[in-house]
């Protein structure tokens, strides 16, 4: 009992915390999560008691300066088409989200979207009203009525030239090619959708057997959870490798092998 107690009591003494105060002096830090417990000061080393990641120490003015960095957060829009498949945008979605990126979601329209059947999704935005986004995704399931829709594709189209990368999971990839983006570029897709992005797109080199391509603008994955591996790959391009690290540790993500993809070109 005595042990419980003194175990009890260490807990709570490394997570005795308050708001970051002004001038001088450092503390302990969770490894930014993207939430409230960003802002919060522990005052010895452990775990977030929030979000129980591992505590880092920095001085005020260090945990300041980062804070105000995420205020400039890079944004990411995800495109959910209805039936989309549920890991395929949920896994890169954590990634990101946890990297500390503004994700948003946009569709067709603003009706909800059912992904697989088991899942409804409220969108954020319609192509009609969606901010411009620094990275345009598109996933997997059901994307064959919008690769072939005139007015998605023009939407992709009008975001090409202010749009840093484009990104897709699975056969997210039709979507991109019809848009005209992988036009002489090398790309792949879902396993069994090789042979059909190939037939679809005759002026891309399409891949099998590869996790991901990243061409620098434009990164397309296989599928599922070879998204996931897209994600953190280019959450280590932005971010650095520690970054991205960090995110499949604190996702339990631990099948993770880096740079198993094929990068064409980094710039």
């Amino acid at each position: 009992m005595k042990a419980i107690l003194f175990s009890c009591f260490c807990f709570i003494a490394v997570c005795v915390q308050a708001q970051i105060p002004a001038g001088d002096g450092e503390g302990y830090f969770c490894s930014l999560c993207n939430d409230a417990c960003d802002t919060l000061l522990f005052t010895k080393p452990g775990f977030c008691t929030h979000c129980r990641m591992k505590l880092v120490r920095q001085t005020y003015a260090e945990r300041r300066d980062l804070l105000n960095q995420l205020e400039h957060k890079m944004t990411i829009c995800f495109y959910l088409q209805d039936g989309v498949e549920v890991l395929d945008f949920a896994g890169p979605m954590e990634v990101f989200n946890y990297a500390g990126f503004n994700v948003f979601t946009v569709s067709r329209t603003k009706a909800p979207i059912n992904s697989q059947g088991i899942l409804k999704v409220m969108p954020d935005y319609s192509i009609d009203d969606a901010p411009a986004a620094d990275i345009i995704a598109f996933f997997g399931g059901n994307a064959g009525p919008s690769s072939n829709d005139p007015e998605v594709l023009k939407w992709v189209q009008t975001r090409a030239a202010k749009t840093q990368y484009f990104f897709s999971v699975c056969t997210g990839a039709f979507i991109l090619g019809r848009a005209g983006l992988l036009d002489n570029l090398t790309a792949t897709t879902f396993h069994s959708s090789i042979e059909s992005l190939r037939a679809a797109l005759p002026k891309t080199k399409v891949l099998e057997n590869v996790r991901y391509v990243d061409n620098g603008h434009v990164i397309t994955t296989a599928g599922i959870s070879a998204g996931i591996d897209g994600a953190l790959h280019l959450v280590s391009r932005l971010k650095g490798d520690e970054m991205a690290r960090k995110v499949a540790k604190y996702m339990e993500y631990d099948k993770w092998i880096p740079n198993q993809g094929l990068v064409v070109n980094k710039n």
